[in-house]
């Protein structure tokens, strides 16, 4: 029997997703309608020169497959290479077949390889529109493998690709829980039709199957791509990077406004140009990590890309500390560029560094990837683009570009150091152009505050710590500015915008002084734009979290600050803390109140996992001093509550408000480490947990574990997990340190 409170829980998904979504026409993955060629990247900007089109990629995949499946430098001017999902083991273990000869070795090799690659169409899952894209498939019995959907994002779907048709893909995951074990009760059969919809869900977005048209009549060719970057990596250059485990499959308007251009990306689908000495495949644990954490940043109000799907392949191994299965993530955004992408096309000149080389700059396609960037990524305001509505010249947009990739990624690290959210990999090939959190790797969210800490244990001198966070941001957009300094310099000179061929004619010295022309007339606008940026959006956060309607200019220096201190020096935990605030009064610092305040604090000092270390009476001192001061500041805006609330109850509103923005759930590192081996030991009832840890972690603020009931002896089983889910867990998990490779 189902849970009567995850009965209800499941009900009320299902209805708000279906309201959420009721407005699109839904299709299959298959018949996903595709973006006019104006606004489709492998279009607008240029190819690897093996892959100059659809339709060469498909003859490379037919005799020369090897192209696409080894490390390789490519052309100066590129900037992708077409590239399929193909998630094998590797080292491949390429052997001929039972009794036959091998002359030549390096046929076999791309024999056996073709074998594998996605050549054979098979029909599309049924749709009530025509799809442009044909489904291809590996040869029958080549690449066979146990494909297992794990994890699908109803948030996600909602949000990104409310026309996507999953069949029955919810029913197939099962109800969330986190301890039951049960039927699930009222649920349909699945029709013929749904069937056939999730699982051509699931060959696609493993990776199984390819999505592609090389139709000569056909207005809109198709193949999937990865991305060529470089980038700095904890300082130090490290040449061609790319997406070595990244392929883009799709990219669809979203049904509500045709120019936001929805990407969809497959991380862990296998080798690409870009994967240097790796597998280019990524595990069940890394792959959770990321699916959480996407859609429960997105829930705190933290730009991200998003979540959409979890696809197991047990069969595969993948070879790290030790062996793990392959799994294949979904992630969506509007465009997966980063600030690595310009790097690649204006490399640091004489510079040392680790990697597989690096290739010459190329002036005109960083021109070409700027343009794109700022028109059809950015959307970059007011500015009149070469080429529109006949114009020959356009406006400058170098610096515009500069300042609005610094615009975005301060807010976004602002909302990382309010939420106590740690990236642990900050190099610049992850640096978003779009001020996105992006690859996410060793994260973690803040336990007991401590600004120095380190979530990445490769990462020896705290270099991507929580506190130099916001500095390594900086070091990123410097990065970008001095790729495009001699453009913005060039085009400071001319009055308009940089043309085809700009710089062909240039020396040596006039791009030196373009370049110090860019940056002289970008850098501190830059920087003081990133800090002010950054520091406006985390006093806005801080005082959302402290539920406070006004703005003070000493709002840091004389509540956040303080209070963070408090939690550094008294050893508390940081969202626990910011949570139990919603219960204080500022009536209870009257002397009338003192037991209440004294009982309140107490209940404040529960929140450390070190009770036997902690100076009681220098913390009840600290904290009666900042509840005095929090007090008279919430007093002080009492008027302002009463007019925006009608004059109702303002400790409820404040309450209210005070829980809304700050956490009951947090995707913790202890939880994290349980959901994962949950779904490793017995993928049945994994699911089922990552199913409600997901729902949990897209839904923060709710009381989950009937937080307002000190009591729990009479709570049912499934409300006492989640209140252990909502816990600080076990110490030894505090402050745990993951890998890159998580």
């Amino acid at each position: 029997m189902i849970h009567p409170k995850v009965l209800a829980s499941l009900r009320s998904l299902a209805g708000f997703t279906t309201r959420a979504m009721s407005t699109a026409v839904k299709v299959p993955i298959s018949a996903l309608p595709l973006p006019p060629s104006t606004h489709i990247l492998p279009q607008n900007l240029t190819p690897d020169p093996h892959t100059p089109s659809p339709t060469a990629f498909r003859s490379i995949q037919k005799e020369r497959p090897s192209i696409q499946r080894r490390a390789r430098l490519l052309a100066s001017p590129a900037h992708y290479s077409h590239v399929s999902p193909c998630p094998i083991a590797f080292p491949f273990k390429i052997v001929p077949e039972e009794g036959e000869t091998v002359e030549d070795q390096s046929a076999l090799v791309e024999r056996w390889l073709s074998q594998r690659e996605a050549l054979h169409e098979r029909p599309n899952a049924p749709s009530p529109v025509q799809s442009v894209l044909k489904k291809y498939y590996p040869e029958e019995g080549k690449r066979d493998q146990h494909l297992e959907l794990i994890g699908l994002s109803e948030t996600g779907l909602r949000d990104c690709v409310p026309h996507l048709n999953v069949g029955n893909a919810f029913d197939s995951l099962g109800g969330p829980t986190l301890a039951s074990a049960f039927e699930d009760e009222d649920r349909r059969p699945a029709s013929v039709e749904d069937i056939a919809v999730r699982q051509e869900l699931i060959e696609v977005l493993s990776g199984h199957a390819t999505l592609i048209n090389v139709d000569e009549g056909s207005d809109i060719s198709w193949a999937p791509w990865s991305l060529r970057y470089s980038g700095h990596q904890f300082g130090v250059w490290a040449g061609q990077l790319g997406d070595g485990r990244a392929i883009s499959i799709l990219a669809t308007p979203h049904p509500d406004d045709a120019e936001q251009i929805v990407e969809l990306q497959l991380k862990g689908a296998g080798r690409t140009p870009f994967s240097r000495s790796a597998d280019g495949l990524a595990v069940v644990r890394s792959s959770i990590r990321e699916f959480l954490c996407g859609e429960a940043l997105h829930a705190l109000g933290i730009p991200t890309t998003r979540s959409l799907s979890l696809i197991s392949l047990p069969a595969t191994p993948v070879i790290r500390e030790s062996t793990e299965s392959a799994c294949v993530l979904t992630r969506m955004a509007p465009s997966f560029i980063r600030i690595g992408n310009f790097e690649a096309l204006n490399p640091p000149a004489n510079m040392y560094f680790f990697g597989g080389g690096q290739q010459d700059g190329d002036w005109d396609a960083l021109r070409v990837l700027g343009e794109w960037v700022g028109r059809r990524v950015l959307k970059l305001k007011n500015i009149k683009w070469r080429g529109e509505d006949g114009a020959e010249d356009g406006n400058p947009w170098g610096k515009t570009l500069v300042l609005e990739v610094a615009r975005r990624n301060a807010k976004m690290v602002a909302g990382w150091q309010a939420y106590g959210f740690m990236h642990g990999v900050i190099n610049t090939d992850n640096v978003s152009i779009l001020g996105l959190t992006i690859d996410y790797g060793p994260y973690a969210f803040m336990d007991v505050f401590d600004k120095y800490h380190i979530c990445n244990h490769t990462d020896g001198e705290g270099r991507y710590s929580y506190q130099a966070q916001p500095s390594m941001i900086v070091y990123a957009l410097r990065s970008l500015l001095t790729s495009l300094a001699p453009l913005i310099g060039a085009e400071a000179e001319l009055g308009k915008a940089v043309s085809p061929g700009w710089a062909d004619e240039a020396s040596k010295e006039k791009m030196d002084e373009w370049r110090k022309k860019g940056l002289e007339l970008a850098k501190e606008e830059m920087e003081i734009l990133t800090q002010e940026t950054c520091g406006v959006e985390y006093g806005r956060l801080m005082r959302r979290r402290l539920a406070l309607r006004r703005t003070d200019k000493d709002d840091e220096s004389r509540l956040s600050r303080p209070m963070l201190n408090i939690l550094s020096d008294h050893k508390l935990d940081f969202h626990s803390t910011f949570r139990r605030l919603a219960y204080f009064r500022p009536s209870m610092v009257q002397p009338s109140e003192k037991e209440a305040l004294e009982t309140f604090i107490s209940s404040l000092l529960t929140l450390t996992p070190d009770p036997e270390r902690l100076e009681r009476g220098r913390a009840v001192e600290d904290w009666k001093k900042w509840l005095n001061v929090y007090a008279s500041r919430i007093e002080s805006e009492r008027d302002e509550w009463t007019r925006a609330n009608g004059g109702t109850d303002v400790d409820a509103e404040r309450e209210k408000a005070t829980k809304a923005a700050n956490p009951r759930f947090v995707l913790r590192q202890w939880l994290l480490e349980e959901v994962i081996k949950a779904v490793e030991r017995d993928s049945d009832s994994g699911k089922r947990i990552l199913r409600k840890v997901l729902q949990m972690a897209c839904n923060p603020f709710e009381p989950w574990g009937a937080e307002d009931m000190p009591d729990d002896t009479e709570l049912d089983v499934e409300t006492k997990e989640e209140r252990r889910y909502c816990g600080m867990g076990e110490r030894r998990m505090l402050g745990f340190q993951c890998s890159c490779s998580s």
